[in-house]
């Protein structure tokens, strides 16, 4: 026996999964997916938006299928219409402030532990340091509030070539934020940093102090692992080298049936949730 790669094997953490009920089980009405989910064994969900569903009733259903919500999303303006966001816009600081408080809300009824941000497209008007200065201030009163009852505030990149103009749109501003704003988190979406940059166990290690949350999809379809161009393999070793110990979301779109979608997880020797 290889007792030097056995006792390897025996330190390595495997990687927890949340179900994105956003990209996941779409052949399922909302409500249902949280069942979807726990039939295929996760215990553990996330989705963007939790303002336009009756709250009790998802923390009913969360409750009956034995379901912990992970994340959902700050209110990102007029989704549908395109916005990205918010916080980078200083004739909007109000409505900003507004959206904190519907998520601290509901964040305390659902028992959701991580909040995050997208922070929008570039407004025109603005020169880049007012909206920067603008989503740092934003930024830092979120997370005051948000910490004050042990939420984790989080901030993604968005890759440019499918969000075109999003503000936050490099490592180098993501890392500036987050020196601007202690206490922030860096939501790590390895497909949109793939599309963006590539070089994902640099990334990886670059932010592993400051990472809250990781999402995960092949790029460069956004389907399940094992469809595109991600070692997804070096990544997961790389997830746990950093010492991540959070929940891994699926945020993809299934190249087949929801249920099908899931084989990799155990072709790759891992349990879903």
């Amino acid at each position: 026996r290889d007792t030097t790669k056995a006792s390897h094997l025996e330190r390595i953490r495997l990687p927890r999964f949340s179900a994105n009920l956003e990209f996941l089980f779409q052949e399922l009405p909302f409500l249902d997916r949280f069942a979807g989910a726990a039939a295929s064994g996760f215990s553990s969900v996330e989705y963007m938006f939790p303002y336009a569903q009756d709250v009790g009733l998802v923390a009913r259903t969360l409750q009956v299928n034995n379901l912990r919500l992970d994340l959902f999303n700050l209110p990102a303006g007029d989704f549908a219409a395109g916005e990205r966001g918010i916080a980078v816009d200083p004739s909007r600081v109000s409505e900003f402030d507004g959206g904190v408080d519907d998520a601290l809300r509901i964040a305390r009824e659902l028992r959701c532990s991580k909040v995050n941000c997208l922070v929008g497209r570039s407004v025109p008007g603005h020169d880049f340091e007012q909206q920067y200065n603008c989503l740092v201030d934003n930024l830092r009163h979120a997370h005051d509030r948000l910490a004050a009852d042990h939420l984790s505030l989080q901030v993604e990149l968005l890759n440019p070539i499918e969000t075109p103009g999003f503000f936050l749109d490099n490592l180098d501003l993501v890392e500036r934020v987050l020196g601007d704003v202690p206490g922030l988190r860096f939501q790590c979406d390895l497909y949109h940093v793939q599309r963006t940059r590539g070089e994902l166990i640099g990334t990886l290690r670059r932010f592993a102090p400051r990472i809250g949350h990781v999402q995960i999809a092949d790029a460069p379809e956004r389907h399940e692992p094992g469809t595109g161009e991600i070692n997804y393999r070096s990544v997961f070793q790389e997830i746990d080298a950093i010492g991540y110990s959070g929940r891994v979301g699926l945020e993809y779109k299934p190249s087949g049936a929801t249920t099908a979608s899931f084989e990799w997880i155990s072709e790759y020797g891992y349990e879903v949730g």
